[in-house]
């Protein structure tokens, strides 16, 4: 068995034959997020608040065994007998090193990446590495487990230097192993000058190849994967092996959509419309694609009621429809996301567990606050955060409305990123941690055990659909 490879747009075995890389990404795991797994505001906020609520010691030991318990050869067995044959694993750089001692590799830094890469090879599935979270945060959002909107990455050399150390580092450690099917150098890169990101994929791409030749590269485009404009078709020209990635997340899979979808003729056509304008420079250029990310969100009987039958009726239609324009073009893709506690995962973790029987009533209060930013359904506070918007939009005239990155971030969803979940979450952080006060360690197991793969439950039309596409291509 050999390195996966390019030939032309198409990705290679070592006998020539396509391999259409298609699965799921493991969010949540070596990067949190706060919708993924329950918490309020950053990674790095739930971590020093549980330490000083339990202390140092058995706040690691609790995040070590939910890291265990997350992923384990069950979750790999189940992934396989669905036919899905790659899992994008984003990671958080603090596994690898400190922002007190950096660009000093940590003794552990490698044990929980090497455990994944190792279950998932044990089963025949490759994984895609994706660094999601680097130094000074690349964009502005709670998945870079940025401390504030302000991606700092592209205005401090430092953290960029960091980042391409760290490459040096994996592609070191993993130069050769056949079941790493790429590197992912950057997730969702939001750089508001937009010359920063190209050149400093140059200097990734430089450092990786000059130790790791073989291994495919896939390259986000910019402003959350959407957009390649900033792209240099000549300096594209001399990079090899690299697959280029969007993320095509579809409005009509949230709850802020304007309409319910129904898969008609005109809607069909406005979501393949979408998915082609993110890739229209890479057809242009005859360059291979892999949609890197994308889905529907799931409602959740408890906060949607009656309704939630009929809302994910619509959303698993919306991502047949979605997965037949991937069929067509003949990409390879990875869907968000395998698991979480009951919003989009493949699997999700039983509401009679430990963990959710803990947290019932906080995330009834996290849903009705809306301060997390994915998928939020801010109906319920809107009779708050109404006369704000209109407040900021009277002072506010509409041609400086549009900061970077608009039309991503409208001028009302950036009032609502800094002001809950930032500001209001970040108040909130404390009371989570303090549901863990005075546990002992053999407590903190039984609740990191909530998200063992046998007290999950499986969104089996959501796999299903996965299955009926995992290896479909046209003729």
């Amino acid at each position: 068995m050999s390195i996966l490879k390019l030939d032309g747009i198409k990705i290679v075995d070592d006998n020539g034959k396509e391999v259409l890389l298609r699965g799921a990404g493991l969010g949540g795991w070596m990067n949190m997020e706060n919708f993924i797994t329950g918490y309020p505001g950053r990674e790095y906020q739930i971590r020093e608040a549980l330490a000083e609520v339990i202390g140092a010691e058995k706040s690691q030991y609790f995040f070590d065994r939910f890291l265990h318990y997350y992923f384990t050869e069950a979750d790999a067995k189940f992934y396989h007998q669905l036919g899905l044959n790659c899992i994008r694993v984003p990671f958080n750089y603090r596994h690898f090193e400190d922002d007190m001692n950096p660009m000093v590799m940590k003794p552990e830094g490698f044990k929980w990446l090497d455990r994944i890469v190792n279950l998932c090879a044990e089963q025949g599935i490759y994984t895609i590495l994706d660094l999601h979270t680097v130094p000074g945060s690349q964009n502005g959002d709670w998945h870079s487990d940025s401390a504030t909107h302000v991606a700092d990455f592209w205005r401090h050399k430092h953290f960029q230097d960091r980042a391409v150390w760290l490459w040096e580092e994996l592609a070191t450690h993993y130069k050769g192993n056949p079941w790493i099917a790429g590197y992912n150098p950057l997730n969702e890169p939001c750089d508001p000058f937009k010359t920063r990101l190209p050149a400093w994929y140059d200097r990734v791409y430089a450092a990786i190849r000059a130790i790791d030749a073989d291994h495919l590269i896939f390259l986000d485009g910019n402003t959350f994967a959407s957009d390649f404009s900033c792209f240099n078709i000549e300096t594209c020209k001399k990079w090899i092996g690299v697959v280029y990635a969007c993320h095509d997340y579809s409005r009509y899979g949230f709850p802020l959509s304007k309409e319910t979808y129904v898969g008609d003729d005109e809607q069909k056509l406005r979501v393949k419309k979408s998915y082609l304008k993110k890739v229209e420079w890479m057809k242009e250029n005859n360059l291979p694609i892999w949609n890197g990310e994308f889905g529907p969100v799931y409602a959740r009987r408890q906060y949607d009621g009656d309704a939630t039958d009929e809302i994910n009726t619509s959303r698993i239609q919306l991502l047949k429809d979605q997965l037949d324009v991937y069929d067509e073009d003949n990409i390879s893709w990875s869907i968000w996301l395998y698991k979480d506690i009951g919003y989009q995962g493949m699997v999700y973790v039983n509401p009679e567990t430990k963990y959710m029987k803990m947290f019932e009533k906080f995330l009834a209060k996290k849903f009705r606050t809306a301060i997390d930013a994915w998928g939020a359904d801010e109906s319920h506070v809107k009779h708050a955060w109404g006369p704000m918007e209109k407040f900021i939009a009277d002072n506010v005239e509409p041609k400086y409305r549009g900061l970077y990155p608009y039309p991503v971030w409208t001028f009302e969803n950036r009032i609502g990123r800094l002001s809950r979940n930032i500001l209001l979450a970040e108040y909130m952080v404390k009371e989570w941690a303090d549901h863990f006060e005075g546990m002992e360690e053999k407590e903190l197991d039984e609740i990191a055990q909530s998200f063992s793969f046998e007290n999950c439950i499986l969104r089996k039309e959501l796999n299903k659909v996965l299955v009926d596409h995992r290896g479909m291509q046209k003729a």
